[in-house]
């Protein structure tokens, strides 16, 4: 931090002020030295306090004594004393050489500055979230949690052997057993697991004294390339050190329950760790077996060996090599030879010792290489800094925990401390100051007997603690700022409803919230739409009528906007899945959930509250969870899933048809109810069949670490390119792992482009406006990008482009990941609509007007800001309730190419119902309507009415009008040439003048009905001829028929 930037917050008032004024305007509750003159200056008086020590020639310097300072100062600043200016000169020469100048006064300035900065930082206290155990499937004690930066992956692995691997945004992806070998498992614990970043392996120690390099870039497998056998001791500890200026040079440490220090340092690690020996033999697996005794003998050119006997047997609990001190830090639990510092010397092979006796032992330790400080977690309930060169006593100790400490790791940034102990304290330390600045007991597990691992990433502010099995998560809440936040919680998804003008938005809180898109003002909130439970995406039906929430418990709520809850949609089955994506169609709802199978909910079962999925016809043909779909109509369907696959269906027969992917594509012959491994099983080199070998099935999923690289988190259809299946281009995009935006051609099968929009910072997400002009991209670190690809990829070509289209505009509207997109149109301006992790809701343009956010203080400034045109309200009401009476489309897209219109199925009511839920506001009575129908012709009449000005005397007939139309030019009207008179105007006595009654023509009277009728009426005449001789006949044939009954009837009574 530069001097001029810190004062500049700090400027005081001009010379001739009062130097009780400037007291005054300097005080803050920050500064706890308010009335020291150093902290008054501003940058204008150490301008002239330059000026004063520039000399006129640029080889000399100016150097002033006390009281030359004293005087001058008070002269030139023209504010504060003597004695003060005196206090400065003194605090400036510390060596007392009785003169300074500029360059002494700047450092003493910056040194100060530095100081206070660094004074600050150490006082802030972070402030956690709720402790959160995190969904693990490990049935024994966890041994080690690391982080990956290449792949932004969490890994764990317990003593069973097996490895959970987790996303960054710490979901559990995938857990399998570390080795194939599952008799071995039974026989053997796994100790500890390190990474291997710089050339992307992972090496897994075992209690068989074996440590095993699995390679985390191998495809269809998860091979072990190396195995180090002959080990003296089982490793119980490791840590690797490479060198970030030269990959080659790295370092795997590693401490045994013998006492041992044991260290491999690799010289050529990019090319190969070890050399390959004419005794060494391949397995089935092809895994390269390495003997200890050879790296001992020097065999291997490419490393060599480094160790130390000093700790006498005791178990090593933990190793660690630092490049800054040049050596090995190992600890045990003895109260001999804690801590051994191993030094190595860099023109020998050997190691030179020194150790640290502590009482009672430690069980662990941390270096902080800029404060040059060991911390140990002292079995004594006593947290010791030590200097690495100092080993008679510490520099600092650390009390206040009531029971033994078991770990202990450094808050490196802030220059802090985290210490835990066994009754499960967690204390932060100011390092400085050697204080307790927090103390923090969570509801952690009651067992007394637990075994303990902590891991604090610094980089992502997260916590954990193991307790045998469980692992614990604290997570650092964002750093308090004074920007303005729409939701309490971080936000999850945003719509937009072009219906109600409206922006939808939700959050991890499980609240949706309702927005007026025009001031940004919140209108209605809805709580607990899920309980506890987060809301992970939304959905609008066709007619927008009705908004679907889906959330991690495992189910979607259909609701009306009156917070009134229609259905509830079963998609976890009573289990709790991560909901990524609902998308409403005609027939169908169709929802990713991170799950290889697409689960469908048809809308003609939605006559009941609670409503379960139903089998997609198509089957499962991912061979990874699917993320994301999109439609076009009229039946076109794709889905993209993690491993980067995009399978395109027909949504009628629910079929798949193709697979696109970056590196290959393949036509798929599905037919209803086969399986999908008999489907892709010839299109892959590995099979997906299951086999008998359960391990060796989970073994190549480790594929995941790098797959995640093409993962598709976003599908778009270009739906205003309507040409596209003759004439080429691309019509369908996607986006997802590693920043990458690809453009696809679905017609032919073809990706036609792809190029990097985000480098460096993992998974993106994107949107597009209805027109398909522009495209908007979002990061994880808040970025948005805005580019044109009105031109981009119409045609098709043989080659891929790489080439990114051109880029409108870049800018950083949120200080955490977007995690929702939306584009639309109001007022003639493209808006851009972005949610945040950070719970705010941003709405900007495309063309770079300034950035507003949803929940600020004062309403009406974004019409303002993009120069919406403004209306009067009593006519945006009228207009309101014109639009109502006009018919809304109650059809989607697909709707529309397919069959006549209908309402949706989601909306059971009846018309008047759904007219109150898309316009809350609406009054129903028809009278109320035809007034406020006649207010909106009065305010259309009104605009005629605007105001004259006259331009000059000399015209008097031009005028100039200020209103609606005052762009027209408007000139006087041309006088009319006279028209003759007609003659009835002449001469109206002629034409108009009363007639005798004698004259008048007597208006004849109606005949009488009697005198018209010429004869009787008949019904019978309206039928035809062949009628009535039927009925005739009929009726005669059933008198002759009641005759003969009679006739009978009488023969029988005779």
């Amino acid at each position: 931090m530069s001097y001029q930037n810190a004062l500049v917050l700090n400027k005081g008032p001009q010379p001739g002020s009062e130097s009780l004024g400037r007291a005054g305007g300097a005080t803050t509750d920050e500064d706890p030295c308010p009335s020291l003159l150093e902290n008054q200056l501003s940058v204008d008086d150490f301008h002239k306090i330059q000026n004063a020590f520039e000399p006129s020639d640029p080889r000399q310097t100016i150097c002033m004594s006390r009281e030359e300072f004293m005087q001058r100062m008070t002269e030139i600043v023209g504010w504060g004393t003597k004695e003060e200016y005196g206090e400065l000169f003194d605090k400036v020469d510390v060596a007392q050489e009785g003169f300074i100048n500029w360059d002494k006064l700047t450092s003493f300035m910056l040194l100060a500055l530095y100081e206070k900065d660094e004074q600050a930082k150490a006082t802030v206290v972070p402030q956690w979230k709720d402790l959160e155990f995190l969904p693990v499937k490990h049935k024994d004690t966890i041994q080690k949690v690391i982080f990956l930066k290449s792949s932004s992956h969490y890994l764990t692995i317990s003593k069973e052997g097996l490895l959970g691997i987790w996303g960054e945004n710490l979901k559990l992806q995938e857990t399998l057993p570390i080795t194939s070998d599952a008799t071995k498992l039974k026989h053997l614990w796994v100790t500890s697991l390190v990474s291997l970043e710089n050339i992307n392996k992972i090496a897994v120690a075992f209690t068989s004294k074996e440590i095993c390099f699995y390679d985390l870039l191998s495809k269809g497998e998860f091979p072990c390339q190396y195995k180090l056998q002959g080990l003296k001791g089982t490793p119980v500890c490791m840590e690797y050190w490479y060198d970030p200026l030269d990959a080659n040079e790295s370092v795997l440490s590693f401490g045994d329950i013998t006492g041992k220090v044991q260290a491999i340092a690799f010289t050529m690690a990019l090319i190969s760790l070890f050399e390959r020996p004419a005794s060494a033999h391949e397995d089935e697996e092809g895994t390269v077996t390495i003997s200890w005794a050879e790296l001992l003998s020097g065999y291997h050119k490419c490393c060599y060996t480094l160790e130390h006997n000093l700790h006498h047997g005791d178990w090593v609990r933990q190793v660690t090599y630092d490049a800054s001190l040049g050596a090995f830090i190992s600890s045990t639990t003895s109260n001999t030879n804690t801590v051994v510092l191993a030094w190595r010397e860099k023109s020998k092979k050997h190691l030179k010792m020194t150790s640290f006796n502590i009482a009672e032992g430690i069980h662990a330790f941390d270096y902080h290489s800029q404060l040059n400080l060991i911390a140990t977690a002292g079995i004594n309930k006593k947290v010791c800094l030590w200097n690495p060169y100092v080993v008679s006593k510490p520099v600092g100790i650390l009390w206040g925990h009531s029971a033994s400490v078991i770990a202990v790791q450094f808050f490196a940034a802030r220059k802090q401390l985290f210490s835990f102990s066994k009754d499960k304290v967690l204390r932060l330390w100011d390092i400085q100051h050697q204080l307790s600045i927090q103390r923090i007991a969570c509801s952690f597990p009651q067992s007394q007997d637990f075994r303990c691992l902590f891991h604090f990433d610094e980089a992502h502010g997260r916590l954990f603690i193991s307790f045998n099995n469980q692992l614990a998560l604290l997570a650092m809440k964002s750093e308090a700022s004074t920007r303005v936040k729409s939701h309490k919680k971080a936000v999850t998804c945003v719509l937009y409803s072009s219906v109600l003008k409206q922006v939808i938005s939700s959050d991890s809180g499980s609240t949706v919230s309702f927005w007026m898109i025009d001031t940004g003002q919140k209108i209605k909130q809805f709580t607990g739409c899920h309980g506890n439970a987060a809301i992970s995406t939304m959905a609008l039906d066709a007619n927008e009528t009705r908004l679907l929430t889906g959330s991690t418990d495992g189910t979607i709520k259909v609701w009306d906007f009156s917070g009134y809850c229609h259905h509830t949609l079963n998609v976890g089955r009573e289990g709790a899945v991560d909901i990524s994506q609902i998308l409403v169609l005609k027939k169908t709802i169709l929802v990713t959930c991170w799950e290889r199978a697409i689960m469908v909910f048809r809308l003609q079962n939605f006559n009941q509250f609670f409503i379960q999925p139903e089998k997609w016809k198509g089957g499962i043909q991912h061979h990874d969870s699917i993320l994301c779909a999109a439609f076009l109509p009229p039946q076109t369907l794709v889905t993209g899933s993690y491993d980067g696959e995009i399978i395109l269906w027909n949504n009628n027969t629910e079929n798949a048809h193709c697979v696109l992917h970056p590196d290959y594509q393949r036509l798929l012959e599905s037919k209803p109810g086969t399986e999908p491994q008999k489907l892709f099983s010839a299109g892959r080199s590995r099979s997906t069949c299951p086999s008998t070998n359960q391990a060796a099935l989970g073994a190549h999923s480790l594929e995941t670490l790098t797959k995640g690289n093409n993962a598709v988190v976003g599908l778009c259809f270009l739906e205003a390119r309507k040409t596209t299946a003759e004439t080429g281009g691309a019509n369908l995009v996607s986006c997802g792992g590693s920043g990458y935006v690809r453009f696809w051609d679905t017609f032919k099968k073809q990706l036609l482009a792809e190029f990097l929009a985000h480098g460096g910072v993992g998974s993106i997400i994107m949107s597009t406006d209805k027109s398909n002009q522009y495209l908007t991209t979002g990061g994880l670190d808040g970025q948005l990008k805005i580019w044109d690809i009105e031109e981009y990829c119409l045609n098709s070509s043989k080659s891929k482009i790489t080439q990114a289209p051109a880029l409108i505009r870049s800018f950083r509207p949120h200080e955490d990941q977007i995690s929702s997109l939306e584009m639309c149109k109001m007022g003639g301006h493209l808006l851009i609509i972005s949610s945040s992790a950070d719970g705010s809701i941003c709405v900007t343009d495309v063309l770079g007007a300034p950035l507003w956010i949803f929940g600020q203080g004062k309403h009406g400034q974004i019409e303002n800001c993009f120069s919406l045109p403004k209306r009067d309200t009593n006519l945006m009401k009228s207009e309101i309730q014109e639009e109502s009476k006009r018919e809304i489309p109650l059809l989607s897209k697909e709707e529309s190419c397919l069959d006549p219109p209908e309402h949706s199925l989601l909306d059971k009511k009846n018309k008047d119902e759904t007219a109150c839920n898309v316009r809350p506001s609406e009054v129903t009575n028809s009278g109320i309507k035809y007034k406020e129908r006649n207010i909106f012709m009065e305010k259309t009449c009104n605009l005629y009415n605007v105001k004259v000005m006259q331009k000059s005397s000399n015209s008097p007939k031009t005028c100039c009008f200020e209103g609606a139309f005052r762009s027209l030019s408007i000139g006087a009207l041309k006088e009319l040439p006279e028209v003759k008179k007609p003659a009835f105007l002449l001469d109206p006595e002629k034409y108009f003048r009363e007639k005798p009654e004698e004259e008048r023509s007597q208006i004849p009277e109606p005949p009488s009905l009697s005198e018209t009728l010429k004869a009787v009426f008949d019904e019978k005449n309206l039928f035809p001829k062949e009628i009535l001789d039927r009925e005739r006949r009929t009726k005669q044939l059933c008198q002759e028929t009641s005759i003969e009954v009679k006739i009978k009837r009488n023969k029988k009574q005779l």
